[in-house]
């Protein structure tokens, strides 16, 4: 598999890794079967993501998506974070593999379910704002 330079420089030196002690919004995602798992932490105040972290267990594509997610979605409004699509995660890397799209879809997934969990812990209802949260992928263990 050929990667961009954009993928190997995330994968090499990922941006916002770790965890988030006081983080009010957490969501994981991924297959263990195919073994990628991300935990993605967000610090929410006043709406915007004023803090993101992530965790991911899997491959570089996975590590990468995760880092230029976590990239494109810090100092944003939710509502904007929310729009993150897998796409927009491929064109910021400069493209993915066919057989590592996947890793895209959940990056994506992990940013929804982070804030689903946000809107949880506030008491509110997350389906309206997110929507539904696949809970697994189709092509993860597809090569």
């Amino acid at each position: 598999m050929i990667y961009s330079e954009k993928v190997m420089e995330h994968f090499a030196n990922p941006r916002n890794i770790g965890e988030l002690e006081d983080a009010n919004g957490v969501g994981e995602v991924g297959n263990a079967k195919c073994g990628d798992i991300m935990k993605m932490y967000l610090k929410i105040n006043n709406g915007i993501i004023e803090d993101v972290k992530f965790k991911t267990f899997g491959c570089g594509a996975a590590i990468a998506t995760s880092s230029i997610a976590t990239e494109m979605i810090k100092g944003k409004p939710l509502d904007e974070a929310l729009k993150l699509t897998n796409k927009a995660v491929i064109e910021a890397l400069d493209g993915l593999p066919p057989a590592k799209i996947h890793c895209s879809v959940l990056a994506e997934q992990a940013v929804k379910s982070a804030v689903a969990d946000y809107y949880k812990r506030q008491g509110i209802d997350p389906t309206p704002f997110v929507g539904k949260i696949e809970e697994h992928c189709d092509t993860c263990c597809e090569v």
